[in-house]
């Protein structure tokens, strides 16, 4: 058995106090005084003269009940820690100016991160020393105690020592963490030491073995002086003011000109690899002051872009859900996390509550699965049947002869026969001499979804421009099973059929007898980068007779070639009779969140294929035109000399072509007159056929010009590379995802109790290295639960379900989950002090030595697995060794300063003295500020690189070297304490 070695200790205990009892005189040995009821639970009778075996016994038996209410504190610490994060974490969303750009809507935090490390998230994280305190003294009457401030002192000797010694040693050798926030430490650090001889100084020296009003409430006043001047130092007021001229101020900090500084800051300081930097801060951080929600905001979507980058260099066939999925778990991970998020991890796993960033990203994933089915069930469960045109834009050439246009039908009940009518409708294209009008019923029967209408275009000889008509769906009926034909709109409440847009087909007309009008859609078109490669549309209007080519190229703008998009040269041909073509270009996606550069796409003059051939083509097709109207003359030329014999003639040319004159003039001469004037001869009619001849060729090829391919309105367009909205929208979700407040809150009881019952699979990999693979995590992370994770939830199961009664941390945003939780807590504290006081009875403990070892060990352990998994998977130090010295401070502040000044008044109420002794309390905090001093500056030395380069990790031996005098300060300053507790060695 695991607890075996405990029984042993225990006798070895009992045995050393018994001897230490009988070994000296000092009235501080007697452990008797412990043996006494609790402000709870009564004492065990009998409690004196027992022998050692029963001592032993009974000290086992309330071992083993303290770890477990320790347990309980654990677990309601949990959701009193989610409610402060879900407090702490509030957002407010504020809209920022950029140069340059639009304006921005983004969310800052309300709560400053400093500030709430020092308020809500201490108190959180050492809510059972603070009570403890708190509740002993009030239990005792106003009397001061023994076991809550040694807690606190011994809690703080543990937390400095032996937790910064474990996240040294928890790091990989390969890597080491430095502090970001360096000026917050040593205001941190500094305010920690002091509270510890202030301590001793109200004891030992203003008022020695008494407390006064003024000293209780100097101590609580010096905690908002804590928060003030940790809050100044981060915000770097004073710095602003005072600052060397090597630094740019800037409203958010501090920025390198010049120097080594410089140098210093183009690292993030860890492993020397360069930071990554937002293209916008690249852009405007050298040359202006940046906003500093802008700068933060920008930093941390591009670390999060950075990210996906790399998920999809290790896998650039990971499917998108996938893809996102693996990039939330490996941005939540690395992403900064506050001290409550890692002192609830740590709890939840210990008790087999598994990950709970998996947890939650996968609820999140399975609620929008959820959303889409219900989705789909929600648009299958639509009885309402659609009538459209699919499509409704139809483009033919006059030559086309007959086409079918579509009529689609969608949704509906089933057996449901439709009927609509349909009719033409002129636009520049007139019936008959462009199209055959149509007018018609269409019936769907249940077996339908498409049915077809047939559309016939006169095709004619003549130059003409591109023309249009329409086709229109009307008059929706529905005919029942009885045949009855009914309004659809008027069963039952709801329709069950209608028309729906697009109820109108475009029928565009290209004229073929010209080479064609060639242009782009467009002068502007947008592309998301994302897309992979875009398609620019020529059309040919206006014609499209013969074979044409047409040069195109790309142009460089902002985009440049071959690095924001592939650059292209090359010909488009058009066949005859095509009346569209397209020019495929590739775009490279740099996946970047916001993006706007653009490249220009030129087309050049079109030029025939085979010209001559196309000339000789389109002469022919003239001459037989020509000689169709030569014949038409003619014959209206007879018709027009048998009408001239009975009367005057109708056909006449004008002034200049029939001079008034000209009585008497012969058939032929009328011939040729009238046939110079339809072919755009001078009607002289003194010239000869060889000049007429001439000049019909002359017209020819004048025709055939202007039947040549020509450029259109849009020849150059302009193509934007937008970003994706896709990707804009999967970082947006992370970001939001990425707020711890979603991970730790709950919204309802049910879901509480839900997880109370559930057992999850811990993570067995907190070891191992931070730059592994997501997707290798999270396959990790889906495995079955371990025998230790059922054995621990087994155990937990009681607590887990008492604490899910507290209120959801979605109430009364996260407050009422924050006052219940505290006073749980409280009740077990007091539960604890009681357990606590009577275990040193059975094991002849006193009440100062179990306040710095097993007190302070069982309200320590869950933030010793925080710290630990902080050190290994946070980019900086400050979340491991700055939160320590942070605490250390505030509970001294809060612990004793609230219960002393309670205990003050009420002793000045009542005309007596607050009387608190020295002695155990005096040494102890005197041992612990020499030993503190020396902790922090070997901190502090460590970051010099002949020491291993950061506070924590880094080489093997470094590691070694700090951890190893580290935990001898701890056993120095238990086993020292203890000794003046015993009067072994003579304290102040």
């Amino acid at each position: 058995m695991r607890t075996a070695w405990i029984l042993p200790i225990l006798a070895a205990i009992v045995v050393f106090t018994t001897t230490a009892d009988a070994g000296t005189n000092c009235s501080a040995a007697d452990a008797t005084k412990n043996c006494i009821d609790g402000m709870i639970i009564p004492i065990w009778r009998p409690y004196l003269d027992l022998k050692v075996e029963d001592r032993v016994f009974r000290g086992a038996i309330y071992f083993f009940i303290i770890a477990y209410c320790f347990l309980g504190v654990s677990i309601v610490a949990d959701r009193f820690m989610s409610s402060i994060e879900v407090i702490t974490s509030m957002e407010r969303s504020v809209t920022v100016k950029r140069p340059g750009l639009e304006p921005m809507k983004i969310t800052v935090r309300i709560w400053n991160d400093t500030v709430s490390n020092l308020t809500l998230m201490a108190l959180g994280s050492s809510a059972p020393e603070i009570l403890l305190s708190i509740i002993e003294v009030i239990g005792k009457g106003f009397e001061a105690g023994d076991l809550g401030p040694n807690t606190i002192v011994g809690s703080a000797a543990f937390n400095l020592f032996m937790i910064i010694a474990i996240c040294v040693v928890a790091v990989p050798s390969s890597q080491v963490r430095r502090q970001k926030h360096l000026d917050v430490f040593f205001v941190t650090a500094t305010w920690s030491v002091f509270a510890y001889i202030w301590l001793y100084l109200i004891l030992s020296f203003f008022s020695p073995g008494e407390i006064e009003i003024w000293e209780g409430l100097l101590t609580f006043i010096f905690f908002p002086l804590t928060v003030g001047t940790a809050y100044i130092t981060d915000k770097k007021i004073i710095q602003k003011r005072f600052l060397p001229r090597r630094y740019r101020r800037t409203s958010h900090g501090l920025v390198a000109t010049q120097g080594e500084e410089l140098k210093m800051l183009e690292t993030n300081g860890i492993g020397g690899q360069k930071a990554y930097t937002s293209p916008y801060l690249l852009r405007h951080g050298a040359a202006e002051e940046i906003d500093p929600a802008i700068k933060a905001f920008e930093e941390h979507r591009a670390e999060f872009i950075e990210t996906m980058r790399e998920i999809r260099k290790k896998n650039p066939h990971i499917d998108p859900v996938e893809l996102q999925k693996q990039a939330e778990y490996e941005m939540i991970t690395r992403g900064p996390k506050t001290r409550a998020f890692y002192r609830v991890q740590a709890t939840r796993k210990l008790i087999g509550g598994g990950d709970i960033v998996k947890k939650r990203i996968d609820k999140e994933h399975n609620r929008t699965t959820d959303v889409a089915l219900q989705q789909v069930d929600k648009q299958a469960r639509q009885h309402t049947c659609k009538i459209y045109f699919d499509p409704a834009h139809y483009t033919v050439l006059e030559n086309v002869g007959t086409f079918d246009v579509v009529v689609g039908r969608d949704g509906g009940p089933e057996g449901l026969t439709v009927i609509v009518d349909y009719c033409t409708e002129d636009g520049t294209a007139n019936e008959g001499s462009d199209y055959l009008p149509v007018k018609g019923t269409l019936t769907f029967y249940p077996e339908d979804k498409h049915q077809k209408i047939a559309i016939e275009i006169v095709d004619d000889d003549v130059f003409e421009e591109d023309e249009h008509f329409y086709l229109h769906l009307r008059n929706l009926r529905v005919r029942t099973k009885d045949g009855l034909i009914i309004d659809p709109s008027r069963i039952g409440g709801l329709p069950v059929a209608e028309i729906e847009t697009p109820s109108t087909a475009t029928i565009m007309i290209l004229d073929d007898d010209h080479a064609g009008v060639y242009t782009l859609e467009h002068d502007h078109f947008e592309a998301i980068e994302s897309c992979g490669h875009l398609s620019l549309r020529v059309q040919r209007n206006s014609g499209a007779r013969g074979k044409v080519v047409i040069p195109y190229k790309t142009k460089d703008g902002t985009a440049t070639g071959n690095v924001h998009f592939e650059h292209k040269e090359g010909e488009l041909v058009f066949e005859d009779n095509q009346t569209e073509a397209f020019i495929e270009i590739g775009v490279i996606d740099t996946e970047q969140y916001e993006r706007c550069d653009y490249f220009f796409v030129e087309l050049g003059e079109p030029v025939w294929a085979k010209k001559m051939s196309d000339l000789n083509r389109i002469q022919e097709r003239f001459q037989r035109r020509m000689e169709k109207k030569r014949a038409a003359s003619v014959t209206n030329l007879a018709d027009s000399d048998d009408a001239m014999s009975t009367g005057p003639s109708p056909f006449t040319f004008g002034a200049s072509l029939a001079p008034s004159g000209a009585e008497g003039e012969g058939l032929t001469d009328r011939f040729k007159r009238r046939l110079s004037a339809l072919v755009g001869g001078s009607g002289d009619s003194d010239k000869d056929s060889k000049e007429n001849t001439l000049m019909l060729t002359q017209q020819q090829i004048e025709i055939a010009e202007l039947g040549k391919p020509r450029l259109g309105q849009f020849k150059k367009c302009q193509i934007t590379i937008k970003e994706s909205k896709e990707f804009q929208s999967i970082v947006d979700r992370m970001l939001k995802t990425a707020n711890t407040r979603l991970m730790l809150g709950t919204s309802s009881w049910r879901e509480q109790f839900s997880e109370a019952l559930t057992v999850s699979a811990g993570d067995d990999d907190d070891d191992g290295d931070e730059e592994e693979g997501s997707e290798a995590s999270i396959e990790k992370e889906e495995g079955e639960p371990s025998t230790m994770d059922y054995v621990m939830h087994i155990i937990s199961v009681p607590w887990k379900l008492m604490f899910a009664t507290i209120p959801p941390t979605d109430y009364w945003g996260g407050w009422a989950c924050f006052v219940v939780s505290i006073v749980m807590i409280g009740v077990l504290t007091a539960l604890i002090g009681d357990l606590a006081s009577q275990f040193g009875c059975w094991v002849g403990l006193k009440d100062a030595v179990t306040a710095i070892t097993f007190v302070a060990l069982g309200t320590s352990v869950p933030d010793t697995f925080a710290s630990k998994v902080a050190a290994i998977q946070d980019k900086y130090a400050d979340s491991s060794i700055g939160n320590v010295t942070g605490s250390n401070g505030v509970n001294v502040f809060l612990g004793i300063g609230i219960a002393w000044t309670l205990a003050a008044l009420y002793h000045a109420s009542q005309g007596t003295k607050f009387l608190v002794n020295p002695g155990t309390l005096a040494f102890s905090v005197t041992v612990f500020c020499v030993e503190a001093v020396i902790c922090i500056t070997l901190i502090v030395l460590r970051r010099q690189p002949w020491l291993g380069g950061g506070e924590l990790g880094g080489p093997v031996k470094f590691k070694v070297f700090t951890a190893g005098i580290m935990v001898c300060l701890w056993l120095f300053y238990v086993g020292i304490s203890a000794l003046e507790s015993y009067c072994v060695i003579a304290g102040f």
